[in-house]
């Protein structure tokens, strides 16, 4: 199996799942239900199209068979700001391909912050992964899904208690790719 695939996997099990942060992860990681897709994109306009055929893939295949996709980027959108522009023209080709409505983006990146937080603060983690990767999420999975989760509302919250009480060796052991060799006291995440 591919390296990139693997940290992937990994990221997955270990911090998605294993911290809970995505209850709607769980039975299709264990069914075997979640494609891990490696681009080898190096230009916007190429992942745009395999975005497209993600997508296409999806539609043609039933949830029983895939029911989410990641698609990983190790080539490029290293730097956030240019991951998070991206993600606008992914979501303008949503829009335009009809697909509002079927399917949604979900970001995830090693450099991840959220808007009115520090690029250093905790609750980042959520969404930092190994590699730069956008999650096509079927919308009626995700509608069936939230019938059965109950509090979906207070998952953001809960994420983020959990993530900040994390200790710094959990973090240096969950996110290994995100901290400088620094001791633990010094122990900061790398943006």
């Amino acid at each position: 199996m591919d390296s990139i695939e693997e940290d992937v996997k990994t990221w997955l099990n270990q911090v998605v799942i294993g911290l809970n942060l995505c209850p709607f992860s769980v039975k299709p990681a264990r069914e075997n239900r979640v494609r891990f897709h490696v681009t080898h994109a190096q230009v916007e306009e190429d992942l745009l199209a395999e975005l497209s055929n993600e997508m296409k893939l999806l539609d043609a295949k039933p949830t029983t068979e895939i029911e989410t996709t990641l698609l990983i980027i190790p080539n490029f959108l290293h730097d956030f700001f240019d991951y998070t522009q991206f993600l606008g023209w992914a979501q303008a080709q949503l829009k335009r391909q009809g697909w509002l409505g079927v399917y949604q983006l979900a970001s995830f990146h090693p450099n991840y912050y959220f808007a009115g937080t520090e690029p250093d603060d905790d609750e980042n983690l959520t969404n930092r992964s190994p590699y730069p990767i956008i999650h096509i999420i079927r919308e009626a999975s995700l509608e069936r899904a939230l019938e059965y989760v109950e509090g979906v509302e207070d998952i953001p919250d809960r994420n983020r208690a959990r993530v900040e009480s994390l200790s710094s060796e959990q973090k240096k052991n969950l996110f290994p790719y995100l901290f400088n060799s620094r001791s633990d006291d010094d122990l900061k995440v790398r943006n």
